[in-house]
């Protein structure tokens, strides 16, 4: 069976991919930023559940190139996720030619000493995927989230094929943005994959119109959905050989 990863941000997105059947949980906040750190009350919440928590650890939107301040702020974050009795951690960094910060990755690794860890999708900026692979492998990342180089996964299959290939089962490959339940049975009969990572979210309208009106809030947001995350489950089964 392949295994599912759903990211979520909220609670009861949380929750609902509990209960859908997801295999482990990508911990974010604010997704629409492309996933940064949870808040410390959302890690509290994650550490009651029964299925393995990976915290993402990204303390600020915008770019992957972290200066010293930053990586302080991500020695705390590791901290406290290890400290909540998390699974592991999300790491990514890079440098402003888009190639990885193996130097910063090293630190970051290091100090994530127990925990599992997954790069995230500061691979896609890379030069040279097959480089990127082989950096990850050299850190002790046990997988690597990424679209291929591309804006989706299913955009990104040729790349995510050189990342399989060059892989070669010495750690894991996988496949995120934009798979949903409707799309993952292409990209399980393209690739061999163990696990695949999606939100599994449906648009829930904002409340309040004064929110809107001010510039709080869009006129809908993403939710992680069960009945998404059983849909995708039926997909992936479906799928299998």
């Amino acid at each position: 069976m392949t295994l599912l990863e759903v990211c979520v941000a909220d609670a009861l997105s949380l929750a609902e991919a509990i209960a859908g059947g997801a295999d482990r949980i990508e911990l974010c906040s604010s997704l629409e930023l492309g996933g940064l750190t949870p808040t410390p009350g959302l890690i509290g919440q994650a550490a009651e559940a029964t299925i393995p928590i990976y915290a993402m650890v990204r303390p600020r939107s915008g770019d992957f190139v972290f200066d010293a301040g930053d990586l302080d702020c991500m020695y705390r974050e590791i901290d406290a996720v290890r400290a909540a009795g998390l699974a592991g951690v999300v790491l990514g960094a890079s440098r402003p030619d888009g190639s990885l910060d193996t130097a910063m990755l090293e630190k970051l690794t290091r100090h994530a000493a127990g925990l599992g860890t997954t790069l995230h999708r500061a691979i896609d900026l890379v030069p040279d995927l097959r480089e990127g692979v082989e950096a990850a492998i050299a850190l002790g990342f046990g997988r690597i989230l990424s679209s291929g180089g591309a804006p989706t996964a299913l955009e990104g299959i040729a790349g995510l094929r050189t990342m399989v290939e060059t892989a070669a089962g010495r750690i894991g490959i996988m496949p995120g943005s934009g798979v949903r339940a409707e799309n993952v049975a292409a990209l399980l009969a393209q690739l061999p994959l163990a696990e695949v990572h999606s939100s599994c979210a449906v648009a829930v309208p904002s409340q309040g119109e004064a929110a809107m009106r001010l510039g709080f809030a869009a006129p809908s947001h993403k939710r992680t959905a069960a009945a998404a995350v059983r849909a995708f489950r039926v997909a992936m089964e479906t799928a299998a050989p």
